[in-house]
């Protein structure tokens, strides 16, 4: 019997049979098809599986390198707050300091781990100005066995967690949008940091159990239009001259509320124009010693009359003095998680040199250590916020502990001027021998 060719299976010769040929091979080809696709479904399937497998496994890993990685959180970072606050002499306190890379807040963050108390750092490195310099500082803290933990006030589960790792037994909080100037380009971030993030910071430490004793920031500047001299702490303060100022104003009435309701015990500190060596580039003695070495001219404002400005120059030093001497005064907050018991201690004080200075000598001294004469462009004062003089009353702090400001403006230019040569790689000049 022959054999039907390949050619005859594919395609009949007899009439009559293609039809049913045909459907019989289509019948054939469309299980073949259909197991064809079956299997290829289960391939599918198969693979689809195997992809969500996979999916979920790393968002497994992902959370946990999160975990392990985030900016706060986890089981290092928790070791690392606690070794930054442990106290290393008796009756010290574990302190958390708030803008710690920034000006003040460095020099006083190392004063305090100096003399063997805990501290905590944190900062939310703004860009502000320069940012190299506050990372600078917080390289120098971290140096120095400081934690400074990148973060922002207003972020209330990061300051529970701070507060839940360690109880802290005081708050120094120096973190702020400072500047006169500037709350004239952006008014929302004196808002964001100088009120809303000091009452996420206030509602935190009314919550916590203990609750810390603060001490905190607030400035000269709202002294405003006051024209009586020297500014006391009894005097008016209800004319700023700036949102800076107000700002400033308005945490002071905070402050005293959340003593009032909650019983934390708080001091408000007004600095009077703080300068040294670390500080702020936007601040006229800064920029003032950078352009005068670059032979650019420098800008000094008079006031009515051709009247020179005059500004109360507290090198920073004894700021920091000021600033122990209030932490280790302030005595206790009277409430826990929120509720208080009785009174607890409140006080505004200034902290001043005693000694108001023209601006114009500020510049000579400046030239003197620099042995560069500056070019000098005089203008009148623009309505910007800025004061015609400061001149701090500090018998309240002399009262309270003792306080008593050393360094005068030529002594204290001259340790300002070495570091910023040695800092921005002036080494090789004469000045200041």
């Amino acid at each position: 019997m022959k054999m039907p060719s390949l050619e005859d299976e594919l395609f009949p010769s007899t009439p009559g049979k293609f039809k049913i040929d045909r459907a019989h091979n289509m019948n054939r080809q469309f299980l073949r098809c259909f197991a064809s696709t079956s299997t290829m479904f289960l391939w599918a399937l198969f693979l689809i599986a195997l992809t969500a497998s996979y999916l979920s496994f790393q968002s497994f890993v992902d959370s946990g390198s999160r975990y392990f990685t985030a900016s706060w959180g986890g089981i290092q970072w928790e070791k690392q707050v606690r070794n930054s606050a442990q106290i290393h002499r008796s009756g010290g306190m574990s302190v958390l300091v708030t803008g710690a890379a920034g000006f003040v807040g460095t020099h006083v963050s190392i004063a305090l781990k100096k003399r063997g108390d805990g501290v905590v750092g944190l900062d939310n490195l703004n860009n502000y100005y320069d940012p190299s310099l506050k990372k600078a500082r917080k390289s120098l803290l971290n140096s120095r066995g400081i934690l400074v933990i990148e973060g922002d006030l207003n972020d209330a589960k990061l300051l529970a967690k701070l507060f839940d790792v360690v109880a802290f037994t005081h708050v120094m909080h120096l973190a702020a949008q400072a500047g006169v100037r500037y709350a004239m380009e952006n008014p929302n971030s004196y808002v964001h940091s100088n009120i809303a993030g000091l009452v996420t910071l206030l509602e935190t430490c009314k919550s916590a159990n203990p609750q810390p004793a603060i001490v905190w920031a607030s400035s000269s500047s709202v002294y405003g239009l006051n024209e009586k001299v020297p500014f006391s702490e009894a005097d008016l303060t209800d004319q700023p001259a700036s949102l800076y100022a107000a700002t400033k104003k308005a945490g002071e009435e905070i402050t005293h509320t959340y003593n009032h309701i909650y019983g934390l015990s708080i001091t408000g500190l007004r600095f009077f124009t703080v300068y040294g060596p670390w500080g702020r580039p936007d601040m006229a003695y800064f920029s003032f010693t950078k352009n005068i070495l670059q032979g650019k001219p420098i800008t000094i404002y008079r006031g009515k009359n051709r009247a020179d400005l005059a500004r109360d120059f507290t090198y920073i030093d004894d700021i920091v003095k000021g600033c122990l001497g209030s932490l280790d005064t302030s005595g206790k907050s009277t409430g826990s998680g929120g509720k208080k018991r009785g009174p607890a201690p409140y006080r505004i004080l200034n902290l001043g040199n005693t000694s108001p200075v023209k601006v114009p000598e500020l510049v000579n001294i400046l030239e003197r250590h620099l042995k560069v004469k500056a070019k000098r462009n005089i203008v009148d004062m623009p309505g910007n916020g800025d004061v015609p003089f400061t001149h701090a009353n500090i018998s309240s702090a002399q009262r309270e502990f003792g306080y008593k400001p050393t360094t005068d403006l030529q002594t204290g230019l001259k340790k300002f001027v070495r570091w910023y040569l040695s800092y921005y790689g002036y080494n090789n000049r004469k000045a200041v021998q």
